[in-house]
């Protein structure tokens, strides 16, 4: 979506889908986005002056001279920035809306959502110097093929499993960061399972009688098999061990070799010494569910993680189609809403992809 697309009748349908004029009107009066009638006449012309501004690359003085040259408002880009930094519960407010109408209606089979995160690096040296980063956490749901959840962060909001609202009855998916006993014990709590990537020392492995369990002999003891599922634990550090199901597939020697070559990299990066153990495990998936075998057998297990590669796709479409990238100012007040802009954004084009994507191809010419 860039600014040229605000200007046809696709701008009427996007104020339908985020609830009409007057709801508009409504919703920017309650968060003090839009308080008087000045220069800008209404709620829809300033969501539009914002969204041309931040989906564009014309800066504030060209998005100014634009606004002024369509007819939409004369005012300076002074303005626009004094607007824009107003209008951060706005935004958040009109994506938490656009996020809701997607929610996914009840069916027969059940939620798979994949929880992941981006970043996109804060402005000026010094930030990039220390590693300050906004940081977008997510859930990507199946089969709606839809972002589910956006919550924005800055470098200090970690990754937490536990950090999306559980729908009852979903499976959860994510990778190793996730990997976390206490709030994979919270997810199961709320009604929901998971299917999480491992790491051989990601976690404080326990056997049945509660001692430590070593999962490198496993993973030996099954190199011919190929394959491990079995009960296990995993030590939390309130309460009880968490019971869970280890899953484990060894890769292809062609895999195998390529994690082999990583991981010997990353050891050379960090100049630390890589372990044996490390060079064996890198031969395995491995991953922990909280699926019972006898619904989900093995293979199913693996089919519903190798689902996580959707939200990489996902990713890729929120920072090709809609431009995400870091804000262009240091200041978090017109920060903020310039990433939520473009958060609003892929959330508006999804039903446009989806019905491009779903339309009957043409035949290609003779």
């Amino acid at each position: 979506m860039t600014h040229e697309s605000l200007l046809n009748r696709d701008w009427h349908r996007v104020i339908g889908w985020l609830g009409g004029e007057t709801w508009l009107e409504e919703s920017a009066r309650q968060t003090k986005a839009f308080e008087r009638r000045r220069e800008i006449r209404c709620a829809v012309d300033l969501l539009r002056l914002i969204l041309t501004y931040c989906l564009g690359e014309r800066g504030l003085r060209l998005t100014a001279a634009w606004a002024a040259a369509f007819g939409l408002v004369d005012i300076s880009n002074v303005a626009i920035l004094g607007r824009l930094q107003k209008s951060s519960d706005w935004l958040a407010l009109l994506v938490g809306r656009a996020l809701a109408a997607a929610a996914p209606k009840a069916t027969q089979g059940r939620l798979i959502r994949i929880i992941d995160g981006t970043t996109v690096p804060k402005a000026g040296p010094q930030a990039r110097k220390n590693n300050q980063l906004w940081r977008i956490h997510s859930a990507f749901h199946l089969p709606a093929e839809r972002f589910g959840f956006f919550e924005l962060t800055d470098e200090t909001g970690g990754e937490r499993l536990d950090r999306i609202p559980v729908i009852e009855g979903e499976i959860r998916i994510a990778d190793r960061a996730f990997l976390q006993s206490d709030r994979m014990r919270s997810v199961i709590d709320e009604g929901g399972d998971f299917v999480i990537r491992a790491g051989w020392k990601g976690a404080r492995w326990l056997d049945d009688d509660g001692q430590p369990f070593d999962i490198i002999a496993e993973l030996r003891k099954a190199a011919d098999v190929g394959k491990i599922d079995r009960p296990i634990a995993v030590a939390c550090k309130h309460g009880e061990p968490l019971a869970v199901r280890l899953i484990a597939i060894k890769k292809s020697p062609k895999a195998a070799a390529e994690s082999r070559r990583k991981v010997r990299r990353e050891a050379q990066r960090g100049r630390h010494k890589l372990s044996q153990a490390t060079l064996e495990a890198a031969d395995w998936v491995i991953i922990v569910t909280s699926l019972d075998n006898e619904s989900f057998p093995t293979d199913d297990v693996l089919a519903l993680y190798r689902l996580r590669w959707r939200v990489e796709l996902a990713f890729k479409r929120l920072k090709s189609l809609v431009g995400l990238r870091g804000p262009p100012g240091k200041d978090e007040r017109s920060a903020r809403p310039w990433l939520l802009a473009h958060l609003l954004a892929i959330l508006l084009l999804e039903p446009v992809i989806d019905a491009f994507e779903d339309s009957p191809r043409l035949p290609l010419a003779a």
